[in-house]
């Protein structure tokens, strides 16, 4: 099936897409900031760049969308176009994700939190989950 944008607004839509900052991230981080919880963002020193960092519990937090980092999920669907180079890329980054994991677990606790988890039928569950993940 062919794109259904031209290759300039695909290429516009493409760069609009923010690997920091993002809204799920957002969500999160003001969940955990409300509860009094206070943390480093992306830190470069950490394998992966975790997104949400908890020095005072050993805790990384990841936000993942459920596409980039292809979730097992509803929301996740591979795409039809280009597989040739979708599937190694998405590939590559659920690699990527899994080693920089293993790194960490060897002296932090790693949370993962994913975007469909954050969706308005589960969101205070699931931010409520990881507070008490983190606490514990």
């Amino acid at each position: 099936m062919a794109d259904v944008h031209t290759k300039e607004i695909r290429s516009y839509n493409m760069s609009q897409i923010r690997s920091k900052n993002t809204k799920p991230e957002l969500v999160v981080r003001k969940y955990l900031f409300a509860k009094g919880l206070r943390f480093r963002l992306h830190r470069k020193d950490l394998p992966g760049k975790p997104d949400i960092v908890l020095p005072k519990y050993k805790t990384v937090i990841f936000v993942h969308g459920c596409f980039w980092h292809a979730h097992k999920c509803k929301k996740f669907k591979m795409p039809t176009s280009k597989r040739d180079y979708w599937i190694p890329k998405l590939e590559k980054n659920v690699s990527r994700d899994r080693e920089n994991i293993r790194q960490l677990r060897l002296n932090w606790k790693v949370i993962v939190i994913w975007e469909c988890k954050l969706k308005k039928d589960r969101i205070n569950k699931s931010l409520s989950d990881l507070y008490k993940k983190i606490i514990t």
